[in-house]
């Protein structure tokens, strides 16, 4: 869950000013440090049948319960295509399986949003024939709800997209799609009312503010401001609802995945970054930090330095109603688990 979908309290013309104010005063912030404590013990976690394996996962939200996580997975591998896996997949806290759906349907499953209604949306990033480049909704037992896009078709129309990588549903059920994965893709936002209706579209390929490379994950705070993980410019993005830009902020890395828990902390999983010619100087991980101020208080670097085996590539993250944090990886999958420990026991 991002946030957008829970009972959130109205506050105040005074207090929103005021953090439209401090938006401004954050914008600019410099780049990503790797100098915070890591309170984390990380843990392999998910149990699938034997003779299955969790693909790669860029998508990984939480149930309505608060506990149950929900994975969008790539049938075992890089893709779906050809296979007759299931990739949309529920876990209870423990890690067992206890539901799936979705075999057959996409080409390469990438965002999922639980909304507060416990509707699953995700997004097929690539398109292949007939399949790929839509929205769905499903009911929570698997039945489609809504599409949107055209069926294997690349476009930048209103009833188009050109490799969606995430959506988020606002309270009052407007859809927003992140629409784009670098290169010769889009590079967008799309508005859609509850029933799928376009509303409108902002952003651009460009490093500007409200323009994207790599609109790559969406969260939404209890004041409705849309925060955008703009993974190519090493970004987070803030708007209102209607595109108007607010802030951008550098310190959260080079965001993959976004998530904003209760207590109004923000996750950035960063595994794009410490290359020659990408942010050389700030390693990959999570950095967890104040939404409300934007001051990050904790980093955990990937991989994990008790057992650099587990590898990188953590692109996804979630967490419960306990802040457990659930990561997910791409390349050649993965689930962890990540769980605070009492200071001085890691």
């Amino acid at each position: 869950m991002r946030l957008a979908h829970r009972n959130v309290i109205v506050v105040g013309a005074a207090l929103v000013a005021a953090l439209a104010i401090m938006d401004i005063v954050m914008l600019g912030q410099g780049q990503a440090s790797n100098e915070f404590p890591n309170p984390y013990k990380i843990e392999t976690w998910g149990q699938l049948p034997a003779g299955r394996k969790i693909g790669g996962t860029a998508g990984i939200d939480i149930d309505r319960d608060g506990k149950s996580v929900w994975v969008f997975e790539r049938c075992g591998g890089a893709t779906c295509d050809g296979s007759n896996l299931a990739p949309l997949l529920k876990f209870d806290s423990s890690g067992k399986l206890i539901a799936s759906f979705g075999a057959g349907m996409f080409v390469v499953p990438h965002g999922i949003f639980i909304d507060r209604d416990n509707n699953v949306w995700v997004t097929d990033s690539q398109g292949k024939g007939a399949k790929g480049q839509q929205v769905f909704k499903f009911s929570p037992t698997g039945r489609v709800l809504l599409t949107l896009g055209t069926a294997g078709v690349a476009g930048t129309g209103p009833d188009t997209f050109n490799q969606p990588s995430d959506v988020l549903v606002a309270p009052n059920g407007d859809i927003f799609v992140a629409d784009g994965h670098g290169g010769d893709t889009n590079a967008r936002i799309v508005k859609f009312d509850k029933d799928g209706k376009f509303i409108k579209t902002w952003g651009r390929k460009g490093s500007g503010p409200g323009e994207f490379d790599t609109p790559h994950a969406l969260v939404m705070n209890p004041q409705g401001r849309l925060l955008v993980g703009d993974r190519g410019n090493s970004r987070i993005q803030v708007f209102d609802q209607e595109g108007k830009f607010l802030a951008e902020w550098k310190q959260f890395g080079r965001p993959s995945g976004l998530f904003l828990d209760r207590a109004m902390m923000l996750y950035s999983a960063d595994h794009q970054s410490n290359t020659p010619t990408v942010n050389p100087t700030v390693k990959r991980g999570v950095r967890i930090g104040s939404e409300s101020d934007g001051k990050v208080r904790y980093f955990v670097p990937e991989p994990d330095p008790i057992d650099p085996a587990q590898g990188g590539g953590r692109e996804g993250v979630a967490v419960d109603r306990d802040g457990v944090v659930y990561v997910s990886k791409t390349g050649d999958g993965g689930l962890y688990r990540y769980v605070k420990q009492p200071s001085g026991t890691r």
